[in-house]
């Protein structure tokens, strides 16, 4: 497993999964074409790109390259770089017949390729000499009140709120852009024991 510096962002499920496999960094979705009406993801990303830096990395089809072009327009260009796959023809494993252009997406692309594709954009590996920081976890969610109490699903409802995060993250979801957001430290400083904000 590779560890990144940056984040990405890639258009599904499947695709994020195979970069899961591959490298240690956060993996964003855009839900295909959703990225373009969903305002608080679109902020979440560039919040994500000014903190971390962000790839993008899309399918080489027609679809790809309109998601791709318009995340160029509305995140930090200086922020942002970008991966790009070969055009491989086939179909991914779980398909019944290629897609409407024949071409395998991020999802079907061998490790090598998208670890070349990665590094091809500027990707930067991260040094392991300075300190570890501390991740976030469930069980600090639930000591916040977040996850696993009465009343949680409502305090994770308005947190997400007053992040300005999607209403339909998973509590996956939402561990990974806290991760990238906040450090553990800061983050439990903010939030008491039952849930409230320490505003």
């Amino acid at each position: 497993m590779v560890k990144l510096q940056q984040a990405i962002v890639v258009e599904g499920r499947y695709d994020a999964g195979r970069l899961r496999q591959i490298v240690d960094a956060p993996v964003f979705e855009t839900s295909g074409f959703g990225v373009m009406n969903d305002k608080k993801l679109l902020s979440l990303l560039r919040r994500v790109a000014q903190q971390r830096g962000l790839i993008i990395l899309t399918d080489s089809d027609g679809a790809g390259f309109v998601i791709r072009n318009f995340l160029k327009g509305a995140l930090p260009k200086d922020r942002v770089l970008h991966a790009y796959i070969p055009d491989i023809y086939g179909k991914e494993r779980r398909k019944a017949k290629p897609g409407k252009e024949g071409k395998l997406g991020v999802e079907g692309m061998e490790r090598e390729v998208i670890l070349r594709a990665l590094e091809n954009a500027g990707a930067m590996m991260e040094e392991n000499s300075g300190p570890v920081r501390t991740p976030i976890t469930k069980f600090d969610l639930y000591l916040c009140g977040l996850s696993g109490t009465d009343g949680s699903s409502f305090a994770r409802k308005q947190l997400l709120q007053d992040l300005e995060l999607p209403e339909h993250m998973s509590t996956n979801a939402l561990l990974q852009a806290l991760n990238v957001l906040y450090d553990r430290e800061d983050f439990m400083r903010q939030f008491s024991t039952d849930g409230d904000r320490n505003d």
